[in-house]
């Protein structure tokens, strides 16, 4: 991974967790070619351990294959609620718990 390929070294991104994409507002350029294209994913796997999705990626430079980061996204459903994570040089670190439920007890306010 290379710290000088991007802005801010894992920037918090509240609850948003890319699945797949790159958060390029973070990208400074390749600081091997010195050039600023596209960015490519590429050595992606799926795989899924105790019930938990884990997909990883690598985030690399177009013109010379520089590997910029390492992607980590992870998605599993504890209790009533989905959970995901995203860890990532380049994309940041987020996580979001959604209910499964219609009305979720969390936002629910008491009565009394």
């Amino acid at each position: 991974m290379c710290g000088g390929c991007v802005k801010t070294k894992y920037p918090a991104r509240g609850n948003t967790c890319l699945e797949n994409g790159s958060y390029l507002l973070n990208y400074l350029g390749c600081i091997e070619c010195k050039k600023r294209d596209f960015v490519m994913i590429t050595n992606r796997t799926s795989e899924e351990e105790d019930g938990e999705e884990i997909i990883t990626y690598d985030h690399v430079c177009k013109t010379c294959h520089h590997v910029i980061a390492k992607h980590e996204y992870t998605f599993s459903v504890v209790d009533d609620y989905q959970e995901y994570t995203m860890l990532c040089l380049l994309c940041g670190k987020a996580e979001d718990s959604i209910s499964v439920l219609p009305d979720d007890p969390q936002l629910m306010t008491p009565l009394f």
